[in-house]
């Protein structure tokens, strides 16, 4: 699962002139960077000391961080903070905050929302010890759930949000919002969270337990969405883990761009092996990340590649870049540089077999591609692997990091990075 949040653009809230909404926020694509971001994190973030970041948002000059965590730290590692799943850092100092919202299981996925709020998803049932299952809106003041914003899943958990042009986008496990039968992917108001009603994008997964959205992107423009996850159809039509989505409307229509590369199997047991998905900043290729655990040059296993946008029917990668059998769950894309991470050993290295086989490249944890032909980029700041890199984060401000584990270009980040641009 990889989350990937960058920084609010405000624009005015169609029908509530007094909010202000991010367009590029949560999966919609980041801004376009101008170089690639240092090898040498910044040394004030604070250490998350247990569990897993999932989940990064940049709002102005605050960090929020989400994940299953309990206990977080300064950068000096002197004051220990109880914060349970969610807590948030000033961007420039790395000073822990008070705000402290209580949820009551892990969160998954964050997004900037209008008039200094965040938007919180995962697996909670509660939020402040209300009801508030799944997705909740948080004032960044006083950590209070926002009033007024009541959308609910039935059941499961929420694994990507997006606000644009005044609208939630919302993706996961659940059936039903606020009690109108939705699978997996919704679109609600973003500031009552009443659903709309007229989008709904019938995603599908016959002969599965149930189909799931493991995460989403959408263009920079608002008009384009890409979902992966357990999936078969979309819109009655056959789309097999991805399908593209026209959004600008007033519902979900299925575009005729449509991929085969994922009919092949990697190991059985994989319902779906894609992980992540990212836009590039012009809104003209995506690229994805998969986990598999298979090997092989032919096989979209343990891999990134990626897809241009234009054209219509059958769409086969413009590249892959195979790790040999080790997982990547997060991408994010910037202009430079496509980043990847996971808990990989290698790329380049599409015949190796949890080996470095020829033309292997070592890149621990988190690398970078070349966008245009997907090969390895020199940054290397090296990363311990631990289960892998769940969140990368592009905003103005450079890229965020967040996983499972301690060491960052050969120093304590515990949990959670910032490369600077230089």
């Amino acid at each position: 699962m990889r989350r990937r949040i960058g920084t609010a653009l405000a624009v005015a809230l169609l029908g509530a002139p007094l909010a202000t909404l991010p367009v590029a926020s949560g999966a919609q694509a980041g801004p376009a960077h101008p170089t690639m971001v240092s090898t040498n994190p910044v040394d004030w973030t604070p250490h998350v000391l247990d569990g897993t970041v999932w989940a990064i948002a940049v709002v102005g000059e605050t960090v929020v961080v989400g994940g299953d965590f309990t206990t977080v730290t300064d950068s000096a590692g002197a004051n220990r903070v109880p914060r349970r799943y969610l807590f948030a850092y000033g961007l420039r100092d790395g000073r822990i905050l008070p705000w402290a919202p209580t949820v009551d299981r892990p969160v998954y996925t964050l997004t900037a929302g209008p008039d200094n709020t965040v938007y919180v998803g995962g697996w909670f049932l509660k939020v402040n010890g209300a009801a508030q299952r799944g997705v909740a809106r948080i004032s960044l003041v006083d950590g209070s759930r926002t009033p007024g914003f009541n959308a609910r899943i039935n059941w499961g958990d929420v694994r990507a949000l997006a606000v644009v042009h005044g609208s939630l986008y919302i993706g996961g496990t659940f059936t039903a919002i606020n009690g109108v039968p939705r699978v997996a992917l919704a679109r609600v108001n973003a500031v009552t969270g009443a659903l709309d009603t007229g989008f709904d994008a019938r995603l599908a997964a016959p002969g599965m337990r149930r189909a799931r959205v493991e995460d989403f992107a959408v263009t920079a423009d608002g008009r384009r969405l890409v979902v992966i996850g357990a999936i078969r159809s979309a819109g009655g039509v056959p789309r097999n883990q991805l399908a593209v989505l026209h959004i600008s409307g007033p519902g979900a229509v299925v575009l005729n761009w449509h991929t085969d590369t994922f009919n092949a199997g990697c190991m059985a047991g994989f319902d779906t092996y894609l992980r992540g998905v990212d836009f590039s900043p012009a809104g003209d290729y995506f690229v994805v990340v998969a986990t598999g655990r298979a090997t092989g040059p032919t096989l979209p296993c343990d891999a990134a590649m990626r897809f241009d946008l234009a054209g219509v029917g059958l769409h086969r990668p413009v590249w892959v870049n195979r790790t040999g059998g080790d997982s990547l769950y997060s991408v994010s894309v910037t202009g430079p540089a496509v980043y990847v991470g996971g808990h990989q050993r290698w790329m380049n290295n599409a015949y190796g077999k949890e080996t470095a086989g020829p033309g292997a490249v070592a890149r621990s944890g988190v690398a970078a591609l070349n966008p245009v032909n997907g090969l390895v980029l020199p940054w290397n700041p090296g990363k311990s692997r631990g289960v892998g890199t769940q969140a990368l984060v592009a905003s103005s401000a450079g890229l965020f990091i967040g996983s499972d584990t301690e060491t960052l270009a050969g120093e304590r980040h515990a949990r959670l990075g910032h490369f600077p641009l230089p």
